[in-house]
């Protein structure tokens, strides 16, 4: 009886109220796309990020603009920073960072582009093999290209 009384007076009362009532409720968190991409030759692309921590190398990405899909926020932190068109995208897995309250929305795809650093945020951008990604490339870094590869090896047979 309670609870449809809860139900009731909820649903009666003004969008805008509900909206903020979720708001303070439920845990914030931040949203980025992140890519996995890969040229014909099988080599990586990664981004030497000036705010990165650590070796400041990592796969490209950013965050998700307001009303923005992950797909669209993915291929424009790519045209932005580096200057490269992105194809065959496919969602290689999502995860949670607790640590950091981010949602991550990570994304296998291809490129043909000639990476070329566009905004002050990209230091370097550069095509690695992947048997010879760099030496300071973080641990969660390598597992999240690990894992995003492995979900493209699935997904092909």
């Amino acid at each position: 009886m309670l609870k449809q009384m809860l139900g009731a007076i909820f649903r009666r009362t003004p969008a805008p109220l509900r909206r903020l009532h979720s708001r303070f409720l439920n845990d914030q968190f931040s949203v980025t796309a992140g890519a996995i991409v890969l040229d014909r030759d099988g080599r990586l692309l990664l981004l030497k990020h000036v705010f990165r921590p650590g070796s400041g190398w990592g796969i490209p990405g950013g965050f998700i603009k307001a009303g923005e899909q992950p797909e669209e926020a993915v291929r424009r932190e790519l045209r932005e920073e580096v200057a490269v068109q992105l194809d065959d995208l496919e969602v290689a897995f999502v995860r949670t960072l607790k640590r950091m309250q981010q949602v991550e929305v990570i994304f296998n795809c291809r490129s043909d582009s000639n990476p070329v650093p566009q905004s002050v945020e990209i230091e370097r951008a550069e095509w690695f093999q992947l048997d010879a990604l760099p030496a300071t490339l973080s641990r969660d870094q390598h597992q999240l290209i690990e894992r995003a590869l492995a979900r493209r090896e699935k997904d092909k047979s």
